[in-house]
């Protein structure tokens, strides 16, 4: 999340081991070659030359021993239809030059000839970091045409082994704490086991502040419990927004993706979003079959949306430079801004549509999806602010824009567009906000945008309640059918599979090609969708495996689940002080980065489980 310029990522909000394996997976990709380049072994101390390399950085040399001046262009393959860029021009008669290239993704590179007008070499390659590579233009004989001869000249470093190291670290931590725990337990005599087992977590919850009792029809018994699954998914989801936040270890894909597509940092938010809309259905539920009136509902909704959006612009634009409230560069739109608003309308639509008693269940049609169409009020709205969604973003005239458009303008789009960033979205914001909005978008350095563009800006805020109102749908499943736990997940796997199919319909399963693309900066419907999915999912998951079965109980995660405030506000204020980070000296590589970062990520989980023991829960 973004809440600051410097330095910090934007995140628009673990089982660590599980990303770090899947983030292992997601680079083990193809090495391609193509054109008329061929790979022989040939020493060049040239490529030794220059500055030390930094993460994600590799150094190119090219050697020129044709006759004629030749020029070299790139493109990366991730930049949707993007205009050559020109990468260094070689002289002739056995002359050379080279350039630092990225190792993020695949490059393309030509050779070109403007003697000749005409592309001597054109190759795919992804060139790993801290590598030297060579490339070698000549021509074999006077009847051929030129061609070019690659080589390593300084084998790469190893990127990914200080995340396999970490990894494997992780799992011993995670498999000695299982060990003791198990140990523990066995311990405990029989009557405590009998009492922990013999709980039921789905008879009353309330996860939005202390534990409150919920009256049971039959025996009017009031049973105090949480739904430990939401406490400890929101730590999760807290979790990884602190170590992407600080870093991610410097590696691209726990970063968000320069414009469409999906990495790590994109996954948070959504989860965060959804959790509120959950955390809504039962907080209020409880609250108003307690009978909290309407009036103190309102005031306790715009207590908290105030508060939650003053921490937005007061604290987390906060900036040593100018002093805390300096006009000349407060960001607007943020990630506490939208997270309070969401919250306010989320709130608003269960407080006057929500059902304060749960009806008998008569033989009716509709009665197997009940909790979808007793709240008939809710869904209009939604269906309405989804449709206004849709037209604005697809049907609204921009200015020297295509209407519709979802690119990230720039040399993208083959450059046809360059100050079209966002479309509709970017335009609106830029309108409303001027440049008191994020000046520093994810896609600014691949597609070399110079429009400012906020992925927590007005049209993406809609899409925003839209994926609350998800997590309500999981609330109000939890509360039809809390005393049917196969019920639960069978709607939680139902909901999953139909956003699922709706993300991969609207997005044709690629990353740039389909209908609406899957894009966290616009938060796009297929983005939505998608996150969606991912949220049932996983809630479902943990929700059998902590609530119905009891096989773990969320840590270390239901710690900073507990006080996600105090995590999600002090590591932004925090995070570039000592002892949670400090000058490394070893910048080109990821062991000292991904050491920091971890060791910043759970300085926090360590607080958060101190504040936990001594019973002090930041409340708004």
């Amino acid at each position: 999340m973004s809440s600051r310029t410097d330095g910090f990522r934007e995140s628009n909000m673990h089982s660590s081991g599980l990303l770090f394996a899947a983030a292992l997976l997601s680079v083990l990709v193809a090495r391609s070659g193509g054109g008329n380049i061929t790979n022989q072994g040939f020493y060049s101390p040239f490529a030794q030359d220059g500055p030390a390399l930094k993460l994600d950085q590799a150094r190119l040399a090219f050697h020129n021993y044709l006759t004629e001046q030749v020029q070299v262009f790139y493109t990366s393959d991730y930049c949707y239809k993007c205009v050559k860029q020109h990468l260094v021009t070689v002289k002739p008669n056995n002359n050379n030059a080279s350039a630092v290239v990225s190792t993020k993704f695949t490059l393309t590179l030509q050779v070109e000839s403007r003697r000749r007008n005409s592309t001597l070499c054109r190759w795919s390659q992804i060139y790993e970091e801290g590598g030297h590579y060579s490339v070698r233009i000549q021509m074999p004989s006077a009847f051929t045409n030129p061609i070019c001869i690659s080589s390593v000249d300084k084998r790469p470093n190893n990127a990914y082994l200080p995340l396999l190291v970490a990894a494997l670290l992780l799992a011993v931590i995670a498999l000695l704490f299982v060990v003791a725990t198990y140990i523990y337990r066995r311990r405990r005599t029989s009557k405590c086991i009998q009492i922990l087992c013999c709980q039921d977590p789905l008879y009353s919850m309330d996860n939005d502040g202390a534990r409150v009792g919920e009256t049971a029809r039959d025996t009017g018994e009031a049973k105090p419990s949480r739904l430990l699954s939401l406490d400890a998914f929101r730590g999760f989801a807290l979790t990884v927004m602190v170590f992407v936040n600080y870093g991610g270890g410097g590696y691209w894909f726990f970063q968000h993706a320069p414009w469409n597509g999906l990495t790590v940092a994109d996954l948070v938010m959504p989860w965060f979003v959804f959790i509120i809309g959950t955390s809504v259905v039962l907080a209020f539920s409880s609250m108003q079959r307690r009978g909290v009136g309407r009036l103190q509902l309102l005031r306790k909704i715009t207590w908290r949306t105030v508060v939650l959006m003053m921490l937005g612009f007061c604290f987390l634009n906060y900036s040593p430079r100018d002093g805390p409230l300096s006009w000349s560069w407060l960001r607007i739109p943020g990630v506490l801004q939208r997270l309070g608003f969401t919250y306010f309308v989320l709130s608003l639509l269960q407080t006057f549509w929500g059902q304060t008693q749960i009806p008998e269940r008569a033989h009716q049609w509709w009665n197997a999806a009940q909790d979808i169409f007793l709240y008939w009020p809710q869904w209009v709205i939604i269906i309405l602010l989804e449709t206004l969604w849709l037209c604005i973003t697809f049907l609204m005239p921009v200015p020297n824009c295509p209407t519709g458009y979802l690119g990230a303008g720039g040399i993208g789009d083959d450059g046809l567009y360059p100050n079209c960033t966002g479309g509709a979205a970017g335009y609106i914001d830029r309108w409303l906000f001027g440049d008191n909005m994020f000046r520093y978008p994810t896609c600014k350095e691949m597609y070399l945008t110079v429009q400012p563009f906020d992925p927590e800006g007005i049209l993406g805020t809609i899409n925003s309640i839209v994926m609350g109102f998800l997590g309500m749908q999981a609330g109000k499943i939890i509360v039809f059918y809390r005393r049917k736990t196969l019920h639960v997940l069978c709607r939680y796997l139902v909901w999953a599979v139909i956003l699922g199919i709706s993300a991969a319909i609207l997005s044709k399963c690629t990353r740039d090609g389909g209908f609406i693309p899957v894009n966290k900066n616009l938060w796009s419907l297929s983005y939505v969708a998608c996150l969606g999915c991912f949220s049932f999912l996983l809630l479902g998951g943990m929700f059998f495996v902590i609530d119905v079965k009891g096989w773990w109980h969320g840590q270390p995660f239901i710690y900073p689940g507990m006080n996600s405030i105090f995590v999600y506000v002090g590591h932004s204020l925090l995070g570039f002080y000592f002892p949670f980070s400090w000058e490394m000296h070893f910048q080109g590589s990821h062991w000292e980065i991904l050491l920091q970062n971890l060791w910043g990520t759970a300085l926090w989980v360590l607080i958060a489980y101190l504040l936990y023991r001594n019973k002090f829960f930041l409340r708004i």
